[in-house]
């Protein structure tokens, strides 16, 4: 990969970065809006290559991407977190910049998207991002907290991932429009916590967060 960067006008970037951010509650350190911006950076020059992402434009890219991803990072709670269908790395890659504190498993089946999530989490130092190449049915172990945007339907989700959920946990499944016949076709066991409204900044789109939780007898 070449090592110019693939960002025209970062200032502008890093500009429209910022004000999301302020716009959504975040108050993002130098740090974390420089390392955002590298994933950018990282992102545009393997898409020329491996078609990883259908938006090219970066400022469409810090909107569409990083800002949608950090939408809901008052929602994420818990030490260990799976990204599920992590695809590019959204919202996995934003949310473990953001939480160095946190552990996040970032998990796609796809061996060109894997290769890139490995060499994004080198080449930034997320030593709390580790890159699993395997279904989501497949993987194992528990977490505090599931995310998945445009991954599948609520209840693909938790039929494939809902055994990776803690008993205190939470899923957190990034939606547009919401689907009342998708909300009903949850899995037993499971039940809707909340749907937050996500209002991300120069999006001008609908987009939820559905907040899931397994359903513990006696509670």
């Amino acid at each position: 990969m070449p090592h110019a960067s693939a960002l025209a006008d970062r200032a502008k970037l890093h500009a429209r970065l910022h004000a999301g951010a302020d716009e959504l509650g975040i108050a993002l350190t130098a740090e974390q809006a420089g390392r955002l911006l590298d994933y950018l950076d990282l992102l545009a020059r393997w898409n020329a290559v491996y078609n990883l992402t259908a938006v090219r434009d970066p400022a469409e890219m810090v909107t569409r991407h990083l800002l949608d991803s950090l939408a809901i990072t008052p929602l994420v709670r818990g030490g260990s977190s799976a990204d599920l269908g992590a695809g590019a790395g959204l919202p996995g890659i934003p949310l473990a910049i953001l939480a160095p504190e946190r552990q996040f498993t970032l998990v796609d089946s796809n061996g060109k998207k894997t290769r890139f999530l490995r060499e994004t989490a080198r080449v930034l130092g997320l030593a709390n991002a580790r890159v699993e190449q395997a279904r989501v049915e497949e993987l194992q172990g528990q977490y505090d907290c599931l995310v998945a945007r445009a991954f599948a339907a609520l209840g693909d989700i938790l039929t494939w991932g809902g055994h990776l959920l803690a008993p205190d946990g939470v899923c957190i499944a990034m939606k547009g429009v919401i689907d009342d016949a998708e909300l009903r076709g949850l899995p037993a066991g499971f039940r809707i916590e909340k749907i937050v409204p996500l209002e991300v900044p120069g999006l001008g789109a609908e987009r939820h967060a559905v907040v899931i939780r397994a359903i513990i007898p006696g509670r």
